[in-house]
């Protein structure tokens, strides 16, 4: 039980988090409306990529430094994950921007920066699929890895910033939670946060166990 509380609490608290977001009282903001509600959804997956790609990042410099093939592995599947959230939070954001902005994909700074950095992701994964050799696959993929986090963190929070954007918080757009959460949505809002980052751990130990699972059975 020691090691399995926080799965229990993963469930607990998105189970919380998906009733508040149908079924909890927001409030009534122009524009918004009941779309208010996504920011359960869509941030949360922001802020579960963002670790799971930094923890992604500090493994590849774990193998550079000891060379463990273990530590790649949990790498490449953090970076998996955390990639699926890049997309979940995506397809929440266009919904979203639907809604608000009349579009679902508009010419906008931070999604056209999102765009980029998702595609880096996936050249990551690319790259790995491009070598035969498991050491050399490794160590170059490592580097990639973190590099690729390295660039991804000023396209998502600081080129935003310089420029006219229609996202809170970017290109002189006031930030979203001053003007809009209060705080019944804030007591929703955090705990989404830890859930779905807990979420991400989990899908991730899985996968992380299935591989290990598999280099078990072929060897």
């Amino acid at each position: 039980m020691k090691n399995t509380w926080w799965k229990a609490l993963a469930v607990l608290i998105l189970t919380y988090v998906v009733l508040q977001g149908l079924l909890g009282v927001v409030p009534r903001q122009p524009i918004l409306n009941e779309s208010i509600r996504n920011v359960y959804f869509h941030v949360p997956l922001w802020f579960g990529m963002i670790t799971l790609l930094l923890t992604s990042a500090v493994y590849s410099v774990r193998y550079l430094r000891d060379g463990r093939f273990d530590n790649d592995l949990v790498a490449v599947e953090f970076a998996n994950t955390g990639i699926l959230f890049g997309l979940l939070g995506c397809a929440t954001g266009s919904l979203w921007a639907n809604f608000t902005w009349g579009e679902p994909w508009p010419n906008d700074p931070k999604l056209n920066c999102v765009a980029v950095a998702m595609l880096m992701y996936f050249a990551y994964l690319i790259l790995r699929g491009s070598f035969d050799d498991e050491q050399r696959r490794a160590r170059i993929s490592a580097v990639y890895n973190i590099f690729a986090f390295a660039v991804f963190v000023p396209l998502i929070f600081v080129v935003p910033r310089l420029t006219d954007s229609l996202h809170p918080g970017n290109g002189g757009n006031p930030a979203f939670g001053k003007y809009d959460m209060d705080n019944k949505m804030r007591m929703v809002f955090y705990p989404a946060v830890i859930g779905f980052t807990l979420l991400g751990v989990w899908v991730t130990e899985l996968r992380v166990r299935l591989r290990r699972l598999k280099a078990i059975l072929d060897e």
